[in-house]
């Protein structure tokens, strides 16, 4: 592993505040709310996914009918890109951010305060260690990490 994820696995994870949450000017809140649960912010930008960068993270998707719009999506304006670091922090940060659906989300979580719908739902947050470590060293290297 290189020095992104050089605690132990389960210690971080990675994220995205998605364009639709930029554009609306979430993006203050939305890492109050990071923080405020107890996430330390160890790597993060502000950049614009390439259609060839959406293709290649969103690649598990590519043969599901959401492909196309994922990536337009995903490539229309600027996202903030993180890396969080908490004890237990992948399944942490997947409860503060709540269901795919902000209809079926929790109250008090980031989708049900900021996601419009299931296709525009603010932020992503890794599923698993093993993801977190691979969605943060696609947009992060070593020396970005702290």
């Amino acid at each position: 592993m290189r020095k992104i994820f050089k605690t132990m696995t389960g210690n971080r994870t990675f994220t995205m505040i998605k364009p639709d949450a930029v554009e609306k000017g979430y993006i203050g809140a939305i890492l109050e709310k990071i923080t405020g649960a107890g996430f330390k912010i160890v790597a993060m930008k502000y950049t614009q996914l390439s259609r060839r960068d959406a293709e290649t993270f969103y690649a598990i998707h590519k043969e599901r009918p959401f492909f196309g719009d994922l990536v337009e999506f995903m490539t229309r304006g600027p996202i903030v890109a993180a890396i969080l670091e908490k004890d237990n922090a992948v399944e942490d940060f997947r409860a503060l951010i709540g269901a795919t659906n902000p209809e079926q989300a929790a109250e008090g979580t980031i989708r049900k305060l900021y996601a419009a719908n299931v296709a525009e739902n603010a932020v992503h947050g890794s599923d698993s260690d093993a993801n977190a470590v691979i969605e943060g060293t696609f947009h992060f290297s070593g020396r970005e990490v702290f």
